[in-house]
């Protein structure tokens, strides 16, 4: 029998959610069954329904094999830098740099910005995995690898939960710069549907099957006779989306040969601009109603030399 306390980071998650994370190697299909069978309890309490959602102080007890855990892996630190922009107890906004992922991908990067991150907090003393059951320090949004800006990361399980909620409902707002090919004279708003595939998207104008809808607003700060400096507010936040959806109007991003530019990397893009635009209530974070962090790209300055 294995005993838990849950703390504040393992709250407020479904109890199956919990159990399948914490016995990462228990077959579906043994846990629930485990569930059926008294292998579960609550506070001394026998709980068959895997829906129950975990309190604060909640003691479990379970009756498994000791198979079914995998004990914990120890942490590797990595000394990689990052590039603080704020830092509070909750969150820290982290500017990124081109050319590094934000996790591990297919070719098995290890020099990931999580790692860095999660090393960063774990010297610092506030992440400690050896105490963790279900939760590390992760991050809210993502970019791909060669783009750069501001990624939010969280440092518990409760901040997270609110910064997601809020990204749904659009109550942070997030903007980017970019360089996109050919001379655009006018602001818009641009909404398609975009279709993942196995290595990029597509964009169509009417919907296809497994296809979901986007919006894109963008703002001309600057064009040539070749190229255009713009402000991108996302109201959906799609994979690829930018990049795709200004692909599908004939103007990609400079640099972005995935998606027809015909000038050679780095592609320009920038995540430059976050806004906490609470309208309703945030708890812990509720601080960072109404408060903006910027920041500029490097081809920002250099927009009218670009070859």
């Amino acid at each position: 029998m294995r005993e838990i306390k849950i703390n504040s980071n393992d709250a407020m998650q479904r109890l199956d959610k919990f159990l399948t994370k914490y016995m990462n190697n228990i077959p579906q299909s043994m846990l629930y069954k485990g569930l059926r069978k008294n292998c579960v309890r609550v506070n001394g309490k026998h709980v068959k329904d895997g829906k129950y959602m975990l309190k604060d102080g909640d003691i479990l007890s379970l009756y498994f094999k000791e198979e079914f855990y995998s004990g914990k892996k120890q942490f590797k630190l990595n000394y990689g830098n990052i590039d603080i922009i704020y830092e509070d107890e909750n969150i820290l906004l982290i500017n990124k740099p081109r050319g590094i992922v934000v996790h591990a991908d297919d070719k098995g990067s290890s020099d990931t910005l999580l790692a860095r991150m999660q090393s960063y907090l774990y010297v610092k003393g506030e992440y400690r995995p050896g105490i963790e059951h279900s939760f590390a320090p992760a991050f809210a949004n993502r970019l791909d690898r060669n783009t750069s800006g501001i990624i939010i990361g969280v440092k518990n399980a409760p901040a997270l939960r609110i910064i997601n909620e809020k990204i749904r409902t659009r109550e942070i707002k997030k903007f980017y710069l970019c360089i996109v090919e050919g001379c655009i004279e006018k602001s818009g708003t641009l909404s398609a549907f975009l279709t993942r595939g196995e290595k990029k998207v597509s964009v169509t104008d009417t919907r296809t099957e497994n296809s979901k809808n986007i919006i894109t607003h963008y703002t001309v700060i600057s064009s040539q006779s070749d190229r255009s400096l713009l402000e991108i507010e996302l109201f959906t936040g799609r994979t690829h989306q930018i990049r795709a959806q200004m692909a599908h109007i004939g103007h990609p991003l400079w640099g972005d040969i995935k998606y027809g530019s015909i000038h050679k990397p780095p592609m320009r893009l920038a995540s430059c601009k976050l806004c906490f635009d609470f309208s309703s209530d945030a708890g812990i974070l509720n601080y960072l109603r109404g408060k903006e962090f910027q920041i500029t790209a490097d081809f920002f300055k250099t927009f009218s030399q670009e070859k």
